[in-house]
C-alpha cells in the first residue's frame, strides 16, 4: 500500500478574523431528565416561500416553532410502536422533509429507528447471517389541514432498510430548495444512507455496490409507483437507471456517512453534500451525479486498505488520474475536529460578510468553520477558516459555556447547523436543547 501517512493535512485551519453573534433564540422541551435533555438534530423551514420553521429532537419529537416558542406538531414516537432512540449515535428520529407542494398536498415525510424484531419487513436488507441492529423507516404523512399547527392525517411507508450496527443510518432527506414547478429536479426527495457501519464491522461488500443502497445517496419520486415495493417512483433521469444490477434510486455513491447536504443558490444550485470520516478525513464534497466518492477504498484524497487496518492510511496511487473516484473539494483532518457538521452557503441579509461563504462545523467540539463557495472546485481543496462566536453584550462563547457546561456522551457538544426561509443560520446542540440564531457579524481578529 506504500508508506504510511502519519499527519494528513499539515496546514492548521487559521483564524478568518470573523466573530458571529448568537441570540438565544428557543428552546425545545426536555425530553430526558438527564444527559442529553433535547436532542436537537436539524432546523429547517417548510420552504417554497412558506415561513414556517421547525425542528425535531432525535427521541421522535418534531416541533414548530413560532416567535421563538416550541409547540409539538408532530409525536412520532407515540405513533410508531417499534420506534426506538436508544442508544444513541444516531437512532431515534433522523430528518423530516416537506414537499415543496406541502401547502396543497400537505405531505411531509421523516425517517426513524425501530427495532427489527418487533418491525415489519425491510425492503433493503441482507443475509439472515449477518446481524441487524436497526430498522430505518421512511414515512410520509399526510396532513388533513396543512395550515394546522398540529398533525391530524394519515400516514404510509416509502421503504425500510437494515443496518448492521445503529450508527450511519439514514441522517437527512432533502428536497432541493432551488428547484422550481417544471424543473426536472423538482418534487424529487434525496436520502442520506451511510453504511450503517458495516465497514468497521468487516462486512465492507455492503458498499461499492451499485446494486446495494448502503453508502449512498437516493433520490426518489415519492409520489411516482415504479419502484419494486411500488410505494415510491425512480425518475428517469437517475444516472443508473437502466443499468443491469444497479439501483435506479441511487444518485451518488462511496459515502460512509453522508451526513447532511445542501444547495449552493449562488453556484449554479450546486449539491453540496459532507461525509463524516473514521479515522482520519472528514469531507465537503460537490455532488455529481453518478459519481463514487471512494469510501471505504477512499478517505478525503487518501487511500484505505479495507481488508486490512482501517486504521492506517495510505497516499494515492501514482496512477490515480485512472480511478473511479470523485474527491473532496475542501477537508481536514482529526488534528482539527473528529465529524464534520454540515452547513449552508448563507444567502441572508443580517450578516453582509457571510454572502456566499459556505459555514459548517465540527460536531464534536462545536468549532464553526467557513470556506468561500465560489472556490469550491473538484480537483482542488478549498481553504478553510475559522469563525470566531460571541454573544450579543459581545463576550466571547464557547459551546461549554452556552450548554451551561453539559456535555455527554464521551464529551461531545454534538453541534448542528439549521437555517430559516430567510436564508439566515441557527446553531444548536443536544445537551440542553437551546436554539441559537445568527444575528450578526463583524470583522476583527479572533
Amino acid at each position: 500500500m506504500g508508506e504510511l501517512v502519519l499527519n494528513p493535512i499539515v496546514p492548521k485551519i487559521q483564524p478568518s478574523g470573523l466573530t458571529l453573534t448568537l441570540k438565544e433564540f428557543a428552546q425545545l422541551p426536555p425530553t430526558e431528565p438527564k444527559g442529553q435533555q433535547a436532542r436537537v438534530n436539524k432546523i429547517f423551514p417548510i420552504g417554497n416561500g412558506n415561513q414556517r420553521l421547525f425542528a425535531h429532537d432525535l427521541r421522535g419529537k418534531l416541533y414548530e416553532i413560532e416567535e421563538g416558542k416550541s409547540h409539538l406538531f408532530l409525536d412520532l414516537a407515540a405513533m410508531k410502536p417499534a420506534f426506538m432512540h436508544t442508544p444513541g449515535h444516531g437512532t431515534g428520529m433522523g430528518s423530516f422533509a416537506f414537499h415543496p407542494q406541502y401547502d396543497h398536498n400537505g405531505l411531509f415525510y421523516t425517517t426513524h429507528t425501530e427495532q427489527p424484531e418487533k418491525s415489519d419487513p425491510a425492503d433493503f436488507s441482507f443475509s439472515d447471517t449477518l446481524p441487524r441492529k436497526v430498522r430505518y423507516v421512511l414515512t410520509e404523512w399526510k396532513q388533513n389541514d396543512p395550515q394546522s399547527s398540529e398533525f391530524e392525517g394519515t400516514q404510509r411507508e416509502i421503504f425500510r432498510i437494515d443496518m448492521v450496527t445503529q450508527i450511519h443510518g439514514v441522517q437527512n432527506i432533502a428536497f432541493n430548495p432551488l428547484a422550481e414547478e417544471g424543473d426536472e429536479d423538482y418534487g424529487l426527495l434525496y436520502i442520506g444512507i451511510g453504511d450503517g457501519g458495516s465497514v468497521g464491522a468487516r462486512i465492507d461488500y455492503l458498499v461499492q455496490d451499485k446494486g446495494k443502497p448502503w453508502g449512498c445517496i437516493l433520490r426518489i419520486d415519492p409520489l411516482g409507483n415504479n419502484s419494486k415495493n411500488g410505494h415510491y417512483g425512480i425518475p428517469s433521469s437517475n444516472p443508473f437507471v437502466g443499468e443491469e444490477g444497479a439501483l435506479g434510486e441511487i444518485y451518488a455513491m462511496g459515502f460512509r456517512n453522508p451526513h447532511r447536504f445542501t444547495w449552493d443558490a449562488s453556484n449554479e444550485g450546486r449539491m453540496l453534500a459532507t461525509c463524516i470520516g473514521q479515522h482520519f478525513v472528514e469531507e465537503l464534497n460537490i455532488i455529481v451525479p453518478g459519481a463514487n466518492y471512494g469510501w471505504p477504498e477512499r478517505e478525503g484524497t487518501y487511500r484505505i486498505d479495507k481488508i486490512g487496518d482501517l486504521g492506517k492510511l495510505y497516499p494515492l496511487p501514482a496512477n490515480d488520474s485512472t480511478t473511479k473516484y470523485t474527491y473532496p473539494v475542501a477537508q481536514f483532518d482529526h488534528d482539527e475536529g473528529l465529524a464534520i457538521c454540515g452547513g449552508y452557503v448563507y444567502q441572508g441579509n443580517a450578516i453582509p460578510e457571510l454572502k456566499g461563504k459556505y459555514l459548517f462545523g465540527e460536531i464534536v467540539s462545536g468549532r464553526v468553520f467557513m470556506v468561500d463557495a465560489a472556490s469550491l472546485e473538484i480537483g482542488k481543496q478549498a481553504t478553510i477558516q475559522e469563525v470566531a462566536l460571541q454573544l450579543e453584550n459581545g463576550k466571547p462563547a464557547t459551546w461549554d459555556e452556552l450548554t451551561d457546561n453539559v456535555r455527554t456522551g464521551h464529551n461531545r457538544v454534538d453541534f448542528r447547523m439549521g437555517i430559516d426561509a430567510d436564508g439566515e443560520l441557527f446553531m444548536s446542540t443536544k445537551a440542553n436543547g437551546k436554539i441559537f440564531r445568527v444575528v450578526g457579524g463583524e470583522v476583527g481578529a479572533m
